[in-house]
């Protein structure tokens, strides 16, 4: 299973814009692959670590613990790094 982490605050229209071309990005993955990704959000204003380190730069994306983007999500991009993090072991592209 992956994580895609949405780390952003409410109110904030450019973490509804990365929401959103998550939300696409995922939606248009095969089952199989869709299957083994979770979304989570998180929220600068409930952890103030979060805060300290992201608050600048939100809206960010992580895939499991590793820095995607932040500010603005390019949906081709997102998309190669989640296909690329499901695909099954051994696979080649």
């Amino acid at each position: 299973m992956r994580t895609i982490t949405l780390i952003g605050k409410e109110g904030c229209h450019l973490c509804d814009v990365a929401r959103g071309v998550i939300e696409h990005v995922l939606a248009e993955l095969p089952d199989d692959a869709a299957d083994r990704i979770q979304l989570e959000e998180k929220s600068i204003l409930d952890d103030a670590a979060l805060h300290e380190q992201w608050a600048e730069k939100i809206p960010v994306v992580m895939i499991d613990d590793d820095l995607h983007a932040y500010w603005r999500v390019n949906p081709e991009r997102l998309r190669a790094a989640v296909e690329d993090a499901t695909r099954p072991e051994g696979a080649s592209l």
